[in-house]
């Protein structure tokens, strides 16, 4: 699959006549102005108002599970999601790496790029944004691409809404949002939710959230305005546990887990969350001025594999001064963007404890020693850890965007930032995945660790026809390890990704599609590697390569109805990878990528009719992939994954019911095997559904 065969191919399909634009999405996130999806040279996709409201989408694996090239699943059917695009962010242990994580241009991914979504209220979206790749000025220490999420604007002019919605297995959603003008120049807003489901399918799977957000906003004489948000969230996950083969089979005749054999059966995230950004904008000429400052404080307890985690004084302070200039350049319009951006992420006293309450067995092996068998609770026991952290990064960002002709444009952009990791802590106790018990830690320890990130962009966009639009991009990124990967080993490098895409993009009256074909190259890639019981050790992998094509499109029948669909190719592989196996090397060269999916492929059908009813069904599947860096086992995937929508909209009234995987499937969101042969699966939720009733006033 040669880049240069595919920009002839790509060309030859955009030879086909369309008709007048009208299907077209606009992004925020590629350029920082707005643009249309058409005209960026970059595979981006945009996930709209109308979509989020018609599958309810409530957590954000939800929104975007369906675009091509992103591997999307939650293994707690809570706003606990593995996100990897394109590759980047399969290493991540828990939560999601390597990916660039924004709301309305406010980061919410930490300077090691661990990202938390539990503060996310999907409810208040107004769009989410998804691009894909190295190279952006948005992603900072961040080489898989951005996620950006755009919620409503206390400026934008909208009804107060109140919505309910009650399911099967204890769901409960409830929803309250108003606005109001306070006078000609200020606006104010309120959104709550609250939200409950029991998972009562399987043990230890109870969440619950409220979540509460104010947003103000002034409009001053000189038309420049100030916008701030005030967020709290209190959230409690319980995180339910693994599956061994035997019990997995069980699953798929039940669709229900109860009393697995797997240690850890009380982990848990519960955290509380305040945050607070402002953003002011102002236009003086051809320059307009968007600086903006943030700052949240988080606390949570998080039993998790050996150690149970208790923090309760984190603070996170950043800001980013950004400039937009309207110019011209060859006799056309063009912009540049630029700015700096510093942020900090401090850790006081957090601490780990042993857990208090579990059972040994004696070991039938060398050197007979007990070992944890099971925990009965996560009660607090002895403590285990203290540490302080302070994670600092600053940088600064440029981009240009112009046309030396009026059918083709450039955008040439850059980024350096400086990362650096201060941390100190006393390790008294550490759990040992060999030994299956507690151990003596190393006692005190430091690391003091700085990495230098690049990352640069050069794109080119041809304007074929008034429809069609072919692109080219050379990209990349530096990425660092986290504070936690450099805790398991402290001499990792960075790593460096390169990415060569070329794609087509064509927007007409009644169809959209987009069509990309890349190759990611990876140097000294962090790669996760599992030994026996699922303890993950990260080493730099040596070299590995991702070639893949994606395609997208959408097609109107006529005004009411609508079909689309999404297909991935992946093939992803290592170059150069030694694993390390019971103490010795062992070659992976060659071998594909765990848990990716060669391919990976959606369909969907929408009806609106003039009477106000309603439908959504959309499905997905995906391919077989190896559940191993040896390539010794494949788990088979999943096919047509159904979800459906039926609703009635009267006036201000809105009713409609969401069914998820009405098939009802049992089928493994993730299936893994450790270098010992130990297989682990975790469960994909089956058929639940909703009703759900929204009043506007």
């Amino acid at each position: 699959m040669k880049i240069k065969y595919s920009l002839v191919a790509l060309l030859l399909i955009s030879s086909i006549k369309a008709q007048e634009i009208n299907l077209d999405s606009i992004s925020v996130t590629a350029t920082k102005v707005s643009t249309a999806t058409k005209d960026i040279s970059q595979s981006i996709a945009v996930v709209d108002e109308k979509t989020i409201e018609d599958k309810n989408i409530l957590n954000i694996q939800e929104a975007i599970e369906n675009i091509p090239g992103v591997n999307a699943e939650s293994s707690t059917n809570s706003p606990s999601p593995r996100l990897i695009i394109r590759g980047a962010g399969l290493k991540a242990r828990y939560g999601v790496r390597e990916i660039m994580v924004m709301k309305d241009g406010v980061p919410l991914t930490d300077p090691d790029s661990f990202t938390r979504f539990d503060f996310i209220d999907m409810q208040d979206v107004l769009s989410v944004e998804v691009q894909k790749g190295p190279g952006s000025i948005n992603a900072v220490n961040a080489t898989g691409g951005v996620i950006q999420l755009v919620t409503k604007s206390v400026f934008h002019e909208d009804k107060n809404r109140v919505k309910i919605g009650i399911g099967d297995d204890g769901q409960k959603n409830l929803n309250l949002k108003v606005r109001e003008a306070l006078g000609e120049n200020d606006f104010i807003s309120a959104t709550i939710s609250k939200r409950e489901i029991e998972n009562s399918w399987r043990d230890n799977n109870e969440f619950d959230s409220t979540q509460a957000t104010i947003k103000y906003g002034h409009i001053f004489q000189d038309d420049s305005t100030i916008e701030s948000e005030f967020s709290y969230t209190e959230s409690n996950m319980n995180i339910p546990a693994s599956m061994n083969a035997a019990e997995f089979e069980e699953f798929k005749k039940t669709g229900t887990q109860h009393d697995t054999s797997y240690q850890w059966q009380h982990s848990a995230r519960d955290s509380k969350i305040f945050s607070i950004n402002t953003k002011y904008e102002k236009e003086v000429g051809d320059i307009v001025y968007k600086p903006r400052v943030y700052f949240n404080a988080w606390e949570h307890f998080h039993p998790v594999s050996g150690i149970i985690n208790e923090s309760d004084d984190n603070k996170v302070y950043g800001t980013d001064l950004e400039l937009n200039y309207n110019h011209s350049l060859f006799g056309n319009s063009a912009i540049f963007v630029g700015g700096i951006t510093a942020k900090a992420d401090v850790t006081k006293d957090s601490k780990k404890y042993k857990y208090a309450d579990y059972v040994t067995l004696p070991s039938s092996s060398w050197p007979f020693t007990p070992y944890i068998s099971e925990t009965l609770s996560n009660n607090k026991g002895d403590l285990a850890q203290t540490e302080d952290s302070t994670t600092t990064l600053y940088g600064a960002y440029m981009m240009e965007t112009f046309s030396p002709t009026n059918d083709l444009t450039f955008d040439i952009s850059s980024r350096v930032d400086k990362l650096n990791f201060d941390i100190s802590g006393n390790e008294i106790t550490d759990y040992s995945y060999s030994a299956k018990n507690y151990v003596a830690g190393i006692g005190l320890y430091n690391i003091d660790k700085s990495y230098t990130l690049f990352s640069a962009k050069l794109g080119a966009l041809y304007k074929i026809s008034d429809t069609t639009n072919a692109y080219i991009s050379v990209a990349t990124a530096n990425q660092a390890p986290t504070t936690s990967e450099l805790s398991d080993n402290s001499s990792l490098d960075k790593s460096t990704s390169v990415n060569y895409e070329v794609g087509v993009k064509t927007r007409a009256q009644n169809l959209s599609y987009d069509l990309a074909i890349y190759e990611n190259i990876v140097d000294d890639e962090i790669i996760q590697i599992r030994d026996a019981n699922g303890n993950s050790i990260y080493d730099n992998a040596g070299k590995t390569k991702k070639r893949g094509l994606e395609f997208n499109a959408q097609y109107a029948l006529n005004k009411e109805f609508a079909l689309g669909a999404s297909y991935a190719y992946s093939d992803f592989q290592f170059v150069t990878f030694n694993e390390s196996v019971a103490g010795s090397l062992v070659s992976r060269d060659g071998n594909y990528l765990p848990y990716i999916p060669k391919n990976q492929y959606s369909l969907f059908a929408t009806m609106n009719l003039p009477n106000g009813f309603k439908s959504r069904v959309t499905t997905k599947s995906w391919g077989s992939y190896y559940m191993d860096n040896a390539n010794t086992q494949k788990y088979e995937g999943y096919k047509f994954v159904t979800d459906l929508m039926l609703g009635y909209e009267y006036e201000a009234h809105n009713i409609q019911l969401n069914i998820k995987n009405i098939t009802n499937v049992y089928y493994a969101m993730e299936a893994l095997k450790d270098v010992y042969g130990n297989e682990s699966y975790k469960a994909a939720a089956p058929i639940s559904g909703m009703l759900t009733y929204s009043y506007k006033f």
